[in-house]
């Protein structure tokens, strides 16, 4: 049965009050904002794919705010080098040996702006760092700060100067999501209101990088019910069966749905997942993840959603 007889916790009131702050800089995206922090308290990654202009870089900028962690950004371009990420070892002559100089990769949040417009082999100077937090330089390992969260934003792959991120690359990020254009409530606020420039430099941070910490470890003791546990297993196995993909989700993917259901149902107030946790965070965390076969001609999200709606949930 998927019940629970522990008791509902709320959502701690620091935690409410950093959501709330960067729902007031981002208008009218609450579900975009809470992705952001279920990927910070779920120590995954974020990749947030739409067009310029419609607040992806404000998102990021806002959640190190009122977060307060240690922020680097990232303006990724064609000419762009792995040393400039990852840093580089220069000889000094004082010392006669090579000293390490770390890159913006050495942060707590890193805003990697429009990720495709860098080259492949830039694209995957991150790829260590974002799975292992570390670096490893000149055959020396170098650990990365923790929490480290990556936020990348990317323009639609038809845009010119784009390089189409790799499923290596893809399969990094816990969550893929977009933003949209605000509705006309929120489009009239924002041209109201005062610049969100200058309202970013008025936020305050309401968190601090231990605290981060002590969420992550509280959102790790969330429960998982044996049954939540089979229904996840259904959905990963029923992926591995779909006609349209060359390959179904790895067990990564099913412990990036774990984490991200877990820090759903804490955001939720929960000290328990439900099925409902799962649904809600599946298509963000699945669909940049399944690789479609070349003759396929569905959206990887509507196959994501697809896949949902045919896995029943035993609720005996």
């Amino acid at each position: 049965m998927l019940i629970s007889l522990e008791r509902p916790a709320a959502l701690p009131e620091d935690l409410g009050a950093a959501i709330a702050a960067v729902e007031r800089i981002v208008l009218g995206k609450p579900e975009a904002v809470r992705m952001a922090f279920i990927a910070l308290l779920a120590e995954g990654h974020l990749l947030i794919e739409d067009l310029p202009g419609v607040g992806k870089t404000t998102l990021a900028h806002a959640v190190a705010s009122v977060s307060g962690l240690r922020f680097q950004r990232i303006q990724f371009t064609s000419d762009l080098l792995p040393s400039d990420i990852l840093g580089v070892s220069i000889f000094e002559r004082e010392s006669q040996r090579f000293h390490f100089h770390p890159g913006p990769v050495f942060t707590e949040l890193l805003l990697a702006d429009e990720i495709n417009r860098g080259s492949p082999k830039t694209q995957s100077a991150l790829l260590e760092a974002m799975a292992e937090r570390q670096v490893s330089i000149d055959g020396e390992c170098h650990p990365l700060p923790r929490p480290f969260l990556v936020i990348a934003t990317q323009n639609p792959v038809d845009l010119a100067g784009t390089f189409p991120l790799p499923d290596s690359q893809l399969d990094r990020f816990l969550l893929c999501i977009g933003m949209g254009y605000p509705d006309r409530s929120a489009e009239r606020r924002m041209l109201e209101e005062p610049d969100r420039r200058r309202l970013l430099a008025e936020l305050r941070p309401v968190l601090s990088a231990s605290r981060v910490l002590e969420l992550i470890e509280r959102v790790r003791q969330v429960h998982v019910s044996p049954a939540l546990l089979d229904y996840l297993q259904d959905l990963l196995a029923a992926s591995r069966r779909l006609p349209e993909v060359t390959a179904g989700l790895s067990p990564r993917a099913g412990l990036g749905l774990l984490a991200a259901a877990r820090a759903h149902a804490f955001l939720a107030g929960r000290l328990f997942v439900l099925p409902e946790d799962l649904q809600a965070i599946f298509v963000p965390v699945v669909a940049h993840r399944l690789v479609l076969r070349g003759s396929a001609v569905i959206h990887r999200r509507e196959l994501a959603r697809r896949l949902l709606a045919e896995v029943a949930i035993d609720r005996a």
